[in-house]
């Protein structure tokens, strides 16, 4: 039991302790002080926040996908061999086998013959421009050499590059190690700007994309998409008491367990604002989302970082819960409100446990700013 004394950790009722350092009382591990600082500033501490988009070690990074697209048998093998050692390499000989590869494997680059049996080459350029989930791969047309009228249709429809027959090498090997270089650094900067900096999670303009393709998405299939709201209790109380290096780890921490709970692959998390978190539940109906927010409520709970201003002495969290078939007819905006009005009344019923409307029951009026309970 949290009342309980154990061997290395301070009792939480020592309130002169739980003021002056909350989270070297966490009841996992016993954590050693560090002069005049945070002791969870220490760079070995296994809690301390992950270093987002560092460089893996050569021997463990996955290796680039190139998609060559070529009729011809001999000049695939060709260009395959030259990359090979460097790339993942994938290969189609027509238009639509490239199309279904591009959507499924979504290469980081594609090397497109002009001339193509059926569909040529802009022809599947366009396609691939049309469809969301290819449009931002970047193609390098291949061309015979001298077809001036093909390479400049090529760059007007925003190709990234030429390379021409018969193949060399060297050219190839040099345009295409560019072009993944510049593909890498837009993907980084991509996810830097998706992600949120202090807890690593995807940020609010993350959020609200993907909250708007889900619900499009599941009002097409008439599948049921889940939301999830939490907000930390009381937080603004742990920042003035302890500190806002103390505040900020705290957040990391309640996003680790919030991810550590949200693990299927469609399951999406971000940082919502402040010391508010989203979950996004696609596929999911409103019972699997409450069951889902009892278990991060707990997971919160179980972390065990004091708080000398919450009823249990140790930070808590409140959710709401709201599922897009209690609002017929509404916009994703309107599931994001509902899932607000839960949590003010979750914070209203004494904060710490999950409030949901039953699917039978009316929609509430708009409840009101948060900021008076939190």
């Amino acid at each position: 039991m949290k009342d309980k004394m154990s061997p290395g950790i301070l009792h939480p009722r020592n309130e002169n302790a739980l003021r002056a350092h909350p989270l070297s009382v966490v009841k996992s591990a016993p954590i050693p002080m560090l002069a005049n600082c945070n002791p969870w500033l220490k760079s070995a501490n296994p809690l301390s926040p992950p270093k987002l988009f560092e460089a893996a070690a050569p021997s463990t990074m996955v290796r680039p996908r190139i998609l060559i697209i070529d009729d011809e048998l001999l000049d695939m093998q060709l260009i395959g061999g030259i990359l090979g050692e460097d790339y993942v390499v994938m290969f189609a000989n027509n238009g639509l086998e490239a199309l279904e590869i591009a959507t499924i494997k979504a290469p980081d680059l594609i090397l497109l013959d002009v001339m193509l049996p059926g569909m040529d080459g802009f022809e599947v350029y366009q396609r691939l421009q049309a469809d969301r989930r290819t449009s931002e791969i970047p193609v390098i047309f291949i061309t015979a050499v001298g077809d001036v009228a093909a390479e400049t249709k090529g760059l007007n429809l925003g190709a990234v590059d030429f390379i021409t027959k018969p193949i060399n090498p060297g050219p190839i090997k040099a345009r295409v190690n560019t072009q993944i270089r510049l593909k890498m650094a837009r993907d980084k900067f991509a996810q830097m700007a998706a992600t949120d900096g202090l807890t690593g999670l995807a940020n609010r303009s993350y959020f609200d994309a993907m909250l708007a393709y889900e619900f499009a998405r599941h009002a097409r299939s008439g599948s049921t998409l889940s939301l999830i709201l939490l907000d930390i209790d009381h937080f603004k109380l742990f920042n003035d008491t302890y500190g806002h290096v103390c505040g900020d780890e705290c957040l990391r921490m309640v996003a680790r367990a919030i991810s550590g709970v949200a693990v299927r692959a469609t399951d999406f998390v971000a940082r919502f604002g402040g010391e508010e978190f989203v979950l996004l539940l696609p596929e999911t109906h409103l019972e699997g989302a409450v069951t889902m927010a009892h278990k991060v409520r707990k997971c919160i709970e179980d972390l065990a970082i004091p708080h000398l201003h919450s009823s249990n002495n140790y930070v808590s969290a409140s959710l709401g819960v709201a599922c897009s078939r209690q609002l017929a007819g509404s916009t994703a905006t309107g599931v994001v409100e509902e899932a607000d009005a839960q949590l003010y009344i979750a914070k209203a019923a004494g904060r710490n446990r999950v409030s949901s409307r039953p699917l039978e029951a009316r929609p509430l009026m708009q409840a009101g700013p948060l900021a008076a309970l939190k």
